[in-house]
């Protein structure tokens, strides 16, 4: 991949892992708790898209949480949880080769970002809580525009920033919509397929497909 300038990461499910709320209250919730994490995460996806369409924002943070009221009740959580798992959602574990794989991204010069549906709170207590504070020169979060991916507006705030092209950024999501998203936008798109899943049809095929950052060394050498 040639004439990268800025390399730009999804967070929630790309660095930082999100049924690692759910994961660690496992033992109260029970065998259920990794169906009930993905039930979260679809429904709170779902709120995003939904609000973008009817012009109705909310922030990321109250979309969290109506999704794990939602998600509470469908699968019978008790409701004394629900504060705990919050806390827990601000403090999400990156995942295990993460931190590594960034420290030797930034010994290369490229410009590095995030681009998040979160708040700038979410995404910076994130950052510092998996100490990462000193990796990126920015990061970007849909509030900023007023609307969530994947939405074109989102993915030209970099390019805004930076005064690059499209082609000349390389785009990391595990969301394949948000992978098609960027791509159709005209980001050069890594798929991270952590979970064996299968890309959507939307006009868009990745440039690379990765099961985890450690690739991107090879990509990037």
């Amino acid at each position: 991949m040639k004439n990268i300038k800025a390399i730009i990461f999804d967070a929630y499910g790309t660095l930082f892992d999100v049924n690692s709320a759910a994961e660690k209250c496992k033992n109260k919730i029970g065998n259920k708790w990794e169906f009930f994490a993905n039930y979260w995460r679809t429904t709170q996806l779902e709120y995003t898209w939904l609000r973008s369409l009817m012009n109705r924002h909310k922030n990321f943070w109250q979309i969290t949480e109506d999704s794990l009221d939602k998600s509470m009740k469908v699968y019978e959580i008790d409701k004394s949880m629900k504060d705990e798992l919050l806390n827990l959602y601000k403090v999400l574990s990156t995942f295990n080769e993460v931190p590594e794989v960034l420290k030797n991204l930034k010994k290369k010069k490229f410009k590095l970002a995030i681009l998040s549906n979160g708040t700038p709170t979410l995404l910076n207590e994130l950052v510092k809580t998996n100490k990462l504070n000193n990796i990126f020169d920015d990061i970007f979060s849909i509030e900023e525009v007023g609307i969530y991916k994947p939405n074109s507006k989102v993915y030209d705030m970099p390019i805004k920033k930076y005064n690059i092209n499209k082609n000349e950024v390389a785009f990391l999501s595990a969301n394949t919509w948000d992978i098609s998203g960027g791509g159709n936008y005209g980001y050069n798109c890594i798929w991270v397929n952590r979970n064996n899943n299968v890309f959507d049809n939307l006009d868009y095929i990745p440039k690379y497909e990765i099961k985890n950052l450690n690739q991107l060394l090879e990509i990037f050498n």
